[in-house]
C-alpha cells in the first residue's frame, strides 16, 4: 500500500463517517475549521481511523499534534512505516 492508496482511505473515513465534500479534503484543510469536525467528532474520527487500518492509535501521544488533514495523512503513513498497519 503506497502513500497515496493510504491518503485515499483517509479520505473514505471523512465521506463516509461524516458526509465531507471531496473538494474540502485538502492536505492543507483544518480539521476544525475548514472541514468542521468538532471536539466530540474527533473521538469518532479515532474510531473510525483504528477500524479503517486495523490498527489501535487511541493511546498515541502524536495524534495531540494533529491540526490539518495532511497531519492524519502523515501520521498513518509514519504508522505504516513503523509497520503498524498491514499491506492488507
Amino acid at each position: 500500500m503506497d502513500e497515496e492508496q493510504l491518503k485515499k482511505l483517509v479520505n473514505e473515513v471523512f465521506e463516509e463517517s461524516f458526509e465531507t465534500n471531496t473538494e474540502l479534503l485538502k492536505a492543507d484543510a483544518m480539521i476544525f475549521e475548514d472541514i468542521g469536525l468538532d471536539s466530540l467528532d474527533i473521538v469518532d474520527l479515532v474510531v473510525a481511523l483504528q477500524k479503517k487500518f486495523k490498527v489501535q492509535i487511541r493511546d498515541d501521544e502524536r495524534i495531540r499534534n494533529i491540526r490539518t488533514l495532511g497531519d492524519i495523512y502523515q501520521f498513518i503513513i509514519n504508522l505504516k512505516n513503523e509497520g503498524h498497519i498491514s499491506e492488507a
